[in-house]
């Protein structure tokens, strides 16, 4: 038998990759991280889209729900060069009419944005906000740690005063749950807005629970930036890991994960290299773990069946555009100061149709873009006087069939996609951001396809490694039979978002499966794993 090389392989060098691999290495073992990219970091990675000096996040923008994590200060990123920006507001949402509500920093700034529209959600807000912080603690312990078992979940909430009130809570849909706790459209939308980001329509399950937790999120933490860009999360965790003799290699596609006496023991590369490894954690999509990296033959037909089935969530565009000065929005300076703006008229009935339209293979007709605004808090990321945007262009479909507006002909997308942004900018500029067409210097357009070019694990053009519906969220993510980062093949793991608690930037997925690695491997993580260095 050919010695391992390395105690353990690493394939991706996402945020969840790194922070697994830093978790292993401080454990005293040898680490080895591998990566397809020519650089690190996966959707937490900021480069030149556009032109020289103007530095935009590949994907991933703000540190939302990294705020609950013990990462940064169990692995002291500080020390490598990790540093939070903290603007004010978080998040503005505009309306057509120029009006606009905004989350700031400060919880009575906020209740005052919203009171102009509405008194009685003001204070709502603030009962929605002691909510929180009344659960802070057993949300974090839910995020930072595998998931329950079904079981587990049920005993708790029958515990719990008021746990069938909970339980609904959680099932129950956006359009419900505004309906009956605001009675101002605007604060529907400001809150209602947060669906987009995880692909849940008004009328989806599960919706009002994402949507109250990301408003209450910002509120209490802040949208945060990463100074410097996004990537500068990825660059401290590798100086962790290199500080802790762990290696990493860009350029490097895996073919596969070798597999002997039903046991993973190395990778072998797309040139034919063989690096023997005692276990393996993928970071990669669970389809492309289970149907490429083990292959079909080496996991049970029911499993290979189930991941097919396991759904990928929506599409995306996104467009980055270098600006000649900042963004200059019709309701005033507030939402210029945002890094991040919702446009849209009122909620239900807008989100309703382009989600609709979206499922339906049509190019929806007033497409909704997330305006990612940076170096509005962090101007280092462009020239003097310079400005930068960044449009997520969601949800659009994947297969064009047809144009809801009737002028896009094309059903391609690398011949549709300059006439979408077009469309989108010029929704953008007619109004939101009158001078938006003029203060253009340059925009680069990726589709669903580019992205799924660009990032390997953006299967279809989606980001969130799996869709986040109430059937694939928990020991359900991505299925039963890998809920809890043990794949079908004894030492090979999962620590990407394709496992609990999800997408987005939490390092939550890369800490919680080095905790089932460290049991596995008779370490334990209290002692050795969650303290910081001496």
């Amino acid at each position: 038998m050919i010695p391992a090389r390395y105690d353990a392989i690493i394939i991706g060098s996402g945020h969840n990759g790194l922070t697994c691999a830093c978790y292993l290495a401080r454990a005293g073992l040898k680490v080895l991280v591998l990566e397809k990219y020519h650089s690190i970091g996966g959707m937490t990675n900021t480069e030149e889209t556009t032109i020289p000096g103007f530095q935009s996040d590949t994907h991933a923008s703000c540190i939302q729900f990294a705020n609950f994590s013990p990462v940064p200060e169990e692995l002291q990123l500080e020390e490598y060069g990790f540093e939070l920006i903290h603007p004010d507001p978080g998040l503005s949402h505009v309306f057509p009419d120029g009006r606009s509500v905004s989350v700031h920093r400060n919880l009575d700034d906020t209740c005052r944005s919203i009171a102009r529209y509405s008194q009685r959600d003001a204070d709502m807000w603030r009962v929605l906000y002691q909510k929180f912080l009344k659960q802070k603690e057993s949300i974090c312990a839910s995020f930072n740690n595998p998931p329950p078992s079904f079981t587990e979940e049920a005993a708790a909430l029958r515990t719990l005063p008021g746990g069938l009130d909970e339980y609904r809570f959680q099932m129950q849909n956006i359009r419900s749950w505004c309906n009956e706790t605001f009675e101002s459209e605007e604060a529907k939308t400001l809150l209602g807005g947060w669906g987009v980001h995880v692909g849940v329509s008004p009328d989806e399950v599960g919706g009002a629970s994402i949507s109250w937790l990301f408003s209450m999120l910002i509120q209490h933490y802040g949208n945060n930036i990463v100074e410097g860009g996004m990537r500068n999360l990825s660059l401290a965790l590798a100086g962790f890991l290199e500080a802790h003799n762990g290696e990493i290699r860009v350029n490097t596609d895996v073919e596969q994960i070798v597999v002997e006496n039903g046991r993973a023991c190395g990778v072998e590369l797309r040139d034919g290299e063989q690096i023997r490894a005692g276990l393996i954690a993928s970071s990669a999509h669970p389809r492309n773990l289970v149907l490429d990296l083990l292959g079909r033959q080496r996991v049970e037909t029911a499993v290979t069946t189930k991941i097919r089935q396991y759904e990928l969530g929506e599409s995306v565009m996104v467009v980055y555009i270098a600006l000649r000065s900042p963004v200059n929005y019709r309701a005033g300076p507030i939402p210029g100061q945002s890094v991040y703006v919702h446009p849209s008229p009122g909620l239900s009935d807008y989100f309703s149709r382009i989600f609709y339209e979206a499922r339906s293979g049509l190019l929806p007709e007033e497409p909704f873009a997330l305006i990612c605004n940076e170096a509005a808090a962090d101007p280092s990321r462009v020239p003097p006087g310079a400005g930068l945007m960044k449009l997520v262009v969601q949800p659009v479909p994947y297969e064009i069939t047809g144009d809801a507006g009737g002028t896009i002909e094309e059903t391609r997308w690398d011949d549709a996609k300059e006439l979408v942004a077009d469309r989108v900018i010029g929704l953008l500029a007619d109004k939101y951001i009158p001078d938006l067409r003029d203060n253009i210097i340059k925009r680069v357009v990726l589709s669903p396809r580019d992205m799924e070019r660009k990032i390997p694990s953006a299967l279809q053009g989606t980001l969130s490694h799996g869709a986040f519906v109430p059937y694939q969220v928990g020991a359900m993510r991505p299925i039963p039979e890998m809920g809890f980062y043990r794949s079908p093949v004894t030492h090979a793991y999962l620590c990407g978002s394709g496992s609990h608690p999800g997408p987005g930037v939490t390092m939550a997925p890369g800490r919680n499966a080095a905790q089932i690695i460290y049991a596995d491997l008779g370490i334990d993580f209290a002692v050795v794993g969650s303290r910081p260095d001496e």
